[in-house]
């Protein structure tokens, strides 16, 4: 079935079985491997993707379901090619990363927060997160890297509502396999 989707910014095209989920037509058909796949029964959030902004579970939607969203991975978040966003550099200047496994659903998880607040408390970057699981060495550092990231928006002086998309409307479609 061919389906059409907007990933990343980027018109995208791909044949797509219509049970293939939108986790596996991320990785296999448009090869953006950062989105993880984690328990595939949407308990973990490792495959968190963004779409229309909100986190989705992207191991528990067909691609063919995303067809006319917006989807937003990892991989979209940077400014550009060998940059980071603000939430990723956080994660990285705090040591929030750990073994990484989780830390893409994570960020995106913020990233969803922090388009809505930048003036989170605690307790928003708790419940925003609360759908991921790091299996590593606890929460104390993503929450500081939550909280760091927000510090640093908060006196940015780049517009806000398009913070992290980097591809430009007019963009050709691409097809993927």
């Amino acid at each position: 079935m061919k389906v059409d989707l907007r990933i990343n910014g980027a018109n995208r095209c791909a044949d797509i079985q219509p049970r293939k989920t939108l986790l596996d037509a991320l990785r296999e058909n448009f090869l953006l491997n950062g989105t993880h796949a984690g328990c595939e029964h949407g308990v973990c959030g490792a495959c968190t993707v963004l779409v229309d902004g909100e986190p989705v579970r992207s191991c528990l939607m067909f691609a063919v379901q995303a067809d006319g969203y917006e989807i937003t991975t990892i991989e979209g978040l940077a400014p550009a090619p060998g940059e980071l966003s603000v939430i990723q550099d956080a994660f990285c200047e705090t040591h929030g990363l750990q073994c990484g496994y989780c830390t893409p659903g994570m960020i995106l998880a913020a990233h969803a927060l922090l388009q809505q607040t930048i003036t989170p408390t605690r307790e928003d970057i708790v419940e925003a997160i609360s759908g991921n699981i790091c299996r590593c060495t606890g929460y104390g550092q993503i929450i500081e890297a939550v909280e760091f990231a927000a510090a640093r928006l908060r006196i940015a002086n780049t517009p806000r509502p398009h913070y992290g998309v980097h591809a430009q409307a007019d963009e050709p479609v691409v097809e993927a396999k």
